[in-house]
């Protein structure tokens, strides 16, 4: 094994294959995207878990695939369409790099999907441990991968601080080379639901026997949240809303479509119609959405128009102006008025 690595035996290796994987067959969670090896649905899910949560993903998960079942169709899709089925899950990069990995792989590779973890390397938006889980599961390569969630099991195990690349390093070592994606699978989910950052369920683990560090990490100082407060016009006309695009060339969510923010300093007199949080990365959003006359909206550029509801809903709208509207919609009972 590596220097400052997990040193085992090879019996006592087996033994902790063994444990591992009987544990994950017995316990891991039903999840869609487990019930078959195809990689393209292997490569979308795991772009969508990038920063996201398990429970977050599920809804959009399948809707995305009802509207993009094969990569031949997300790769005839415009972006507008891709980034509208994206909407609510953020990092709006990820989708635009899916979709331009879509393109290559059937202009390119004549649909046939990379069969390595370094042949998925070589694709928009696919880093070392996405290249590694798709070629694993989907591919049945023997290639680790380590995420938040697989590092911290290691660590535990070890008992002490490792480099990253030595945590890449001890999961290559540990894997079993017969069921390498079930065996990526089971540490990342033993560090999801068992071996967890606070609290972690040391009595039922199935690696309890090789840790060295039990129970729960030392708490790390956190960066203080921001906190802003902003306000954004909702303007109606005729069952239609007013939206506007963000410019192409920002760095933030790109041509999506929002509601027309409202300066401070117009924003009194007017109808409060809902307010919200909203939460970003590290920032908290005090969301106050006011009612304003179409006709009092000076000074929006030309991207302004209006939509009816069933063309905003195929939009690529900002998270949080999908988030308003549909709120909006519930409070009115379904009305767009």
């Amino acid at each position: 094994m590596s220097r400052n690595a997990i040193c085992l035996n090879s019996a006592n290796l087996n033994r902790l294959r063994g444990a591992l994987l009987d544990w994950y067959d017995r316990n891991r969670r039903d999840l869609p995207w487990r019930r078959d090896a195809d990689p393209y649905r292997i490569w979308v899910v795991e772009i969508m878990l990038q920063q996201t949560r398990v429970a977050a993903v599920l809804d959009h998960y399948a809707r995305f695939l009802r509207r993009f079942p094969t990569v031949q169709a997300l790769a005839a899709a415009r972006l507008p369409s891709v980034l509208a089925a994206w909407s609510g899950l953020g990092y709006y990069h990820r989708a635009r790099r899916m979709h331009q990995a879509a393109k290559l792989i059937v202009s390119q590779r004549h649909g046939e999907f990379p069969r390595t973890a370094e042949q998925w390397h070589r694709l928009p938006g696919i880093g070392r441990y996405t290249a590694a889980a798709i070629a694993s599961i989907a591919c049945g390569e023997a290639v680790a991968t380590v995420d938040g969630n697989v590092e911290r099991v290691l660590g535990r195990i070890s008992g002490c601080a490792q480099s990253r690349e030595v945590m890449w390093q001890c999961a290559q070592e540990l894997l079993d080379h017969h069921r390498p994606g079930e065996f990526n699978q089971a540490m990342m989910e033993l560090g999801a639901t068992i071996c967890t950052p606070r609290a972690p369920l040391c009595d039922p683990c199935p690696l309890r026997a090789w840790c060295q560090s039990r129970g729960a990490d030392a708490a790390r100082p956190q960066a203080a949240r921001k906190r802003k407060q902003v306000c954004y016009a909702l303007a109606r006309r005729d069952g239609e809303v007013l939206l506007v695009q963000r410019p192409m060339g920002v760095s933030l969510m790109a041509g999506m479509w929002e509601l027309p923010a409202m300066p401070k300093g117009r924003r009194n007199g007017q109808k409060l119609v809902t307010s919200l949080r909203h939460s970003i990365t590290d920032t908290d959003y005090d969301v106050s959405v006011i009612s304003v006359a179409h006709d009092k909206l000076n000074g929006l550029d030309g991207s302004a128009r209006w939509f009816s509801r069933r063309q905003w809903e195929r939009l690529p709208l900002t998270g949080l102006t999908r988030k308003v509207l549909r709120r909006l919609l519930v409070e009115s009972g379904g009305r767009s008025e």
